[in-house]
């Protein structure tokens, strides 16, 4: 039975197109199926990162992984070819990057930093015709910086208002210190003058003399004799003694012309 010309036209048409149908949606099957997971999710700065690649067939040729938006070698991260004693070999874009690939076509980044951040593509290559690819974002989020007038966080204000409260109270407690012992020492160092009468200022117009005597108090108890006490009379008053009465001026030359005999006569000649 012969098949009409026009029937197998017709049939390695389709046949083809189904081929071409077959083609163009295995390799956006294979890009659907292949995803790149982040761990963590939101990493931060001197963090590792791992970039866990998942739907790798079991058998592949080669990984490549880009920073960027293109793939070409400018941006190419190193390649990693399962099997070769040395699979993994780095590329332009790698730089001081500390990366590690694994044969599941994983990577790891470790001590992530900001200038990290961008697109990180990656395409598997099952063979010369099919190669998958799947990329991510990743944003390494740096240290928190405020900037002189930038406002403070809440916990940070309360921080610095608990602080300046705490150093003013110390300062005034020092200062409070310093002041006791500054006078306590003046007091020390200065003499003790006790508290004592005024002095009496004898201003009597009646004794008929214009200085004016300052009388001092007695540091002890003077005791008058007994013939202060006594009253005393005029008319019973002893006479003075021979000795204090008034003498002539030239007594004393005849003293000496006229010398009295009696304290030579006193005198006994010894044997």
């Amino acid at each position: 039975m012969e098949i009409p010309t026009q029937t197998q036209g017709c049939f390695s048409k389709g046949l083809l197109f189904s081929a071409l149908i077959l083609a163009l949606w295995l390799p956006q099957g294979s890009q659907a199926a292949l995803h790149i997971q982040k761990i963590p999710e939101q990493p931060q700065k001197n963090q590792d990162l791992l970039l866990s690649l998942h739907g790798v067939p079991s058998t592949v040729q080669d990984f490549i992984w880009y920073l960027g938006e293109e793939t070409n070698g400018g941006t190419r991260l190193f390649s990693y070819i399962p099997g070769l004693p040395r699979p993994q070999r780095d590329g332009s874009a790698m730089g001081h990057r500390d990366i590690v690939g694994f044969p599941n076509g994983s990577m790891l980044l470790r001590g992530a930093q900001p200038s990290d951040s961008g697109t990180y593509q990656v395409a598997v290559t099952i063979n010369p015709a099919w190669t998958m690819k799947a990329k991510t974002e990743v944003q390494v989020a740096g240290m928190r910086e405020y900037s002189v007038g930038a406002p403070l966080p809440v916990n940070a204000g309360i921080m610095a208002a608990v602080i300046t409260g705490s150093l003013a109270v110390g300062s005034l407690f020092v200062g409070g210190i310093a002041y006791l012992l500054v006078t306590r020492r003046r007091k020390s160092r200065s003499p003790r003058i006790p508290a004592t009468e005024q002095p009496e200022l004898n201003t009597n117009p009646e004794s008929g003399d214009s200085n004016i005597y300052e009388v001092m108090p007695s540091p002890v108890f003077l005791v008058s004799p007994i013939s202060d006490t006594e009253p005393v009379n005029a008319a019973t008053s002893r006479p003075p003694l021979p000795s204090q009465q008034a003498q002539p001026e030239n007594q004393h030359y005849q003293d000496l012309l006229n010398p009295d005999p009696a304290p030579y006569c006193q005198l006994v000649p010894t044997s």
